[in-house]
C-alpha cells in the first residue's frame, strides 16, 4: 500500500460518509492507514471529516511525528499506533463518535452480548474499555488489551475504534457497530433482549468465513450460561 492520490481520495470519501451518517460531528474522529516503511497516512487534527480534501492528509511516522503535509497530527494518533503495534495484520484504523453506541457506554450497558447473529459472526462481541481521558496516553493503555482480541471496541464515554485490512473494511465495521447499537436501542424500548443460545453462537462463529471475517473474535460475554 502506498501514499497515492487514489488512497487519499478514498480516505476523504469515507470521511464524508462518516459525517453524513452522523458518526462524527464537527472535527471529531480520525482515520489512518498503514503505509510502507513504517509510515501512516492520517487525517489531520481540527478538520471536519465531511469537508476534507486529499491535500489535507498528513503522513506520520511510527513515533507519531509528522513527516509530510501541512496539518497537525491529531492527539489521538498514538491510540491508532497502539492498535497497529498490537495487530500487525491490520492496515487501517477508524475512530468515530457513533451516538447510539456511545449512549450504551454512558449507561454501562454491554454491547458484547450475543443478540444479533450477523454481529456475532462479524465481531463476536463489542467490548467497552475502561474510561480514558480523550487525547491522552490513557487511550493507548486501555485499547491495547482489547484490540488484541477484537476488530471493534468502544472507548467508554468517548467513541469507537474499528480496524481492518484496509480502510473500507475498518469503516464498514463502524457502520455495522452503530447499526447494531441502534437496533439494540429500539429493541430495549420494546422489551427484554433475548440472547442467542450457546449452540446458535457456535453456528454463527462457524460461519464467519461467509462474512469474509478473519480477525480475532471477542467471546468473553457470548456464553454467559456456559460452564467448563
Amino acid at each position: 500500500m502506498t501514499d497515492n492520490e487514489s488512497l487519499r481520495r478514498l480516505i476523504c470519501e469515507i470521511g464524508r460518509r462518516m459525517y453524513a451518517k452522523n458518526l462524527v460531528a464537527a472535527s471529531d474522529g480520525n482515520i489512518s492507514v498503514r503505509l510502507d516503511e513504517g509510515q501512516f497516512l492520517c487525517t489531520p487534527s481540527g478538520v471536519s471529516k465531511g469537508f476534507m480534501q486529499p491535500t489535507d492528509l498528513i503522513v506520520a511516522d511510527g513515533q507519531g511525528e509528522k513527516i509530510g503535509g501541512t496539518g497537525k497530527v491529531t492527539s489521538e494518533f498514538p491510540t491508532h499506533l497502539a492498535c497497529y503495534e498490537e495487530r500487525p495484520d491490520i492496515h487501517a484504523v477508524v475512530h468515530a463518535h457513533p451516538p447510539h453506541a456511545i449512549a450504551f457506554t454512558l449507561t454501562g450497558i454491554s454491547l458484547s452480548e450475543a443478540v444479533l447473529p450477523e454481529v456475532v459472526a462479524a465481531f463476536g462481541g463489542v467490548p467497552t474499555s475502561a474510561y480514558a481521558t480523550p487525547g491522552t496516553p490513557e487511550g493507548n493503555d486501555v485499547i491495547r488489551p482489547l484490540i488484541r482480541e477484537c476488530d471493534a471496541a468502544m472507548l467508554a464515554r468517548h467513541g469507537s475504534i474499528t480496524v481492518g485490512r484496509n480502510v473500507e473494511e475498518a469503516y464498514f465495521k463502524l457502520e455495522k457497530l452503530e447499526h447494531a447499537a441502534q437496533t439494540l436501542y429500539y429493541a430495549r424500548q420494546l422489551g427484554a433482549l433475548r440472547t442467542l443460545s450457546a449452540d446458535q453462537v457456535d453456528r454463527c462463529l462457524a460461519g464467519r468465513q461467509a462474512y469474509g471475517a478473519i480477525g480475532p473474535v471477542y467471546t468473553a460475554d457470548l456464553y454467559p450460561d456456559k460452564t467448563d
